[in-house]
């Protein structure tokens, strides 16, 4: 068994929606990144690869090659997946815990709880995912931008 941590954020920018954990959300704002800016998926990429020893998200997926501009990160994801199945990986758990002050993320939980399990090929009492605010302080309490933070365990199949 082996344990990754991931953490991602991104700041607001000009748009009409964000999309977290593979879940369009309608919103005054957009997200300023390379890919779609799933600040969820990104973390969990990024503890996945983390647990097995593989680097980061950026390492697999550089911001400067051209054929990640504005990519959906579910395809990340499922990359992701298939490596460590490369690996003889299966996710055993995954953690996770949006900080934003805006928007509400909690009507949106359980799409992303069904697209992760579906795009991590576990089942879905295998996924938490958590949504907090930071009560106004900081980047996401100034309503800046959005970040989470994801754990994940990995077991060898």
């Amino acid at each position: 068994m082996r344990i990754g941590h991931g953490y991602d954020a991104h700041k607001f920018t000009q748009g009409d929606a964000i999309v977290i954990g593979g879940v369009k959300i309608p919103f005054t704002q957009g997200m300023a990144a390379h890919s779609d800016g799933d600040v969820l998926i990104h973390a969990i990429c990024d503890a996945l690869l983390g647990a097995a020893a593989m680097g980061d998200i950026g390492k697999h997926f550089p911001d400067t090659e051209e054929e990640y501009k504005g990519i959906d990160s579910r395809i990340l994801l499922r990359h992701v997946i298939s490596l460590l199945r490369d690996r003889h990986y299966r996710v055993v758990n995954l953690d996770a815990t949006i900080v934003a002050q805006t928007p509400k993320m909690a009507p949106h939980i359980e799409a992303m709880r069904v697209r992760l399990a579906e795009d991590m090929e576990i089942d879905l009492d295998c996924i938490n995912i958590k949504a907090t605010t930071t009560e106004g302080m900081g980047f996401t309490g100034r309503m800046e931008g959005i970040e989470s933070h994801a754990v994940t365990l990995i077991q060898s199949s």
